[in-house]
């Protein structure tokens, strides 16, 4: 999975540091940094951390729709880079690690911080509008979710169908997952995955020539206001 701009230029094989991951990927590393950084924070702010949500950073900025309905619309964001204990972020960072080192050399690392934004903006969006309001929704998975469908989308449209029937099985599996384990964001999954799949398209749209010369800036463009719906949709089912 090659990003447009690359398609056209002949693959160089390196060794040793220019091989580095990171250099291909560098949003992913900076995310995971910020998640982990967050997640250090918690611990600081105890008690709990380590094995629960819980805490003065969780309870100042964790997501929660009664704190949404109060203006504290920062929790939209916040809470995405926090975590309900170690095994929480140790499988979104795994899963953020292995789909943003395959999806944004692939498409470039500003199409893959716009996705992730509208992601996790909308996974923020579902959850709110699924939950209780004054319970707490704390992770990325809603981020990760809409990563996984950009992924799955643009591998299919690619012509990568084993990438995208394994990625398939894989999506399948955790929307099981989401829907029949207790104490998970169902609305986060679906909210973060369903605004993957409308970026992903619009990628798509781009990619075959829909969107015109200046594709890149309409692909933006349409992201954000898939985030900037996002919100508004948030703020107004909070109040």
């Amino acid at each position: 999975m090659r990003c447009p701009e690359c398609a056209g230029q002949r693959t160089r094989v390196t060794t040793g540091p220019a091989a580095f991951a990171g250099a291909a990927a560098p949003a992913t590393f900076v995310l995971i940094a910020l998640n982990v950084a967050f997640f250090l924070a918690e611990i600081a702010g105890g008690p709990g951390g380590l094995t629960e949500s819980s805490g003065s950073i969780v309870n100042d900025l964790a997501l929660r729709g009664s704190s949404i309905a109060e203006g504290e619309w920062y929790r939209l964001v916040t809470g995405g880079f926090l975590h309900a204990g170690f095994g929480h972020i140790a499988l979104n960072m795994l899963a953020l690690f292995f789909l943003g080192r395959l999806l944004e050399p692939s498409i470039g690392t500003l199409r893959f911080v716009a996705l992730y934004a509208a992601s996790l903006l909308a996974g923020a969006f579902g959850a709110v509008a699924l939950t209780d309001p004054g319970q707490i929704t704390v992770g990325a998975s809603g981020a990760i979710f809409g990563i996984f469908g950009a992924t799955f989308l643009l591998a299919g449209a690619r012509g990568l169908r084993d990438v995208a029937s394994q990625l398939g099985f894989l999506l399948l599996i955790n929307l099981a997952f989401t829907l029949s384990v207790p104490n998970i964001s169902v609305g986060g999954h679906l909210g973060g995955l369903a605004a993957g799949l409308i970026c992903g398209l619009v990628i798509v749209a781009g990619e075959r020539g829909m969107l015109g010369p200046r594709r890149l800036a309409v692909e933006l463009i349409a992201m954000g206001v898939v985030a900037a719906l996002s919100v508004v949709g948030a703020v107004a089912v909070a109040g």
